[in-house]
């Protein structure tokens, strides 16, 4: 083991080891309380670890709901999967697609709204996207009966190689859809 004082290390040296050992998400205060520095500092830092983490490399960080995070780079996923034997693992259907893509451009979202969206049931989807972790209840609506608000979550980032919501591809729909239709509410509740 080492003697070498922890100032021999880089600020980014020194997050990247604690994101390493972390087991889940951090908030950027804790690793700011943990290496004694400034949350700017700790921020600048951060942002020079994730521009480290260029496409030749097999790590990325991510960012969800103010949390860092080491995770793997999707591109190596195939290998990922071989290397601890989860080849079979399952595919998700359409519905849970089509029921995510609603969830990530317009969360939080109610089942309700969910179910007007898409025009059937989606209990179903919801219970399974909840049981992969791809989606969390992030609360409850101020509205009748009380409807549970749906978002997505880490999981859903780190399963798409997203490095945070800001990632997602903007929305286009085909323009016979558009026509006469304002964009802007498209979306909205």
């Amino acid at each position: 083991m080492s003697n070498l004082p922890q100032d021999s290390l880089t600020l980014v040296s020194r997050l990247e080891a604690l994101l390493f050992v972390a087991s889940g998400p951090a908030a950027l205060a804790q690793l700011a309380t943990a290496l004694n520095v400034s949350t700017a500092e700790a921020l600048e830092g951060l942002k020079s670890l994730s521009a480290s983490y260029t496409h030749e490399r097999g790590l990325r960080l991510q960012q969800h709901a103010g949390k860092y995070q080491l995770t793997s780079a999707p591109e190596v996923s195939a290998d990922i999967e071989r290397f601890l034997g989860l080849e079979g693992t399952s595919r998700l259907s359409r519905a849970a697609l089509e029921t995510l893509a609603i969830i990530a451009y317009q969360q939080p979202v109610t089942r309700p709204r969910l179910d007007s969206i898409r025009g059937v049931n989606s209990d179903g989807v919801l219970k399974s996207l909840l049981n992969k972790g791809l989606i969390q209840e992030e609360g409850r609506a101020e509205a009748p009966g009380r409807p549970i608000l749906y978002g997505t979550s880490a999981d859903f980032l780190q399963y798409f190689g997203l490095n945070s919501l800001q990632d997602l591809p903007a929305l286009e729909l085909p323009e016979e859809l558009m026509a006469g239709v304002d964009k802007r509410e498209i979306f909205k509740d």
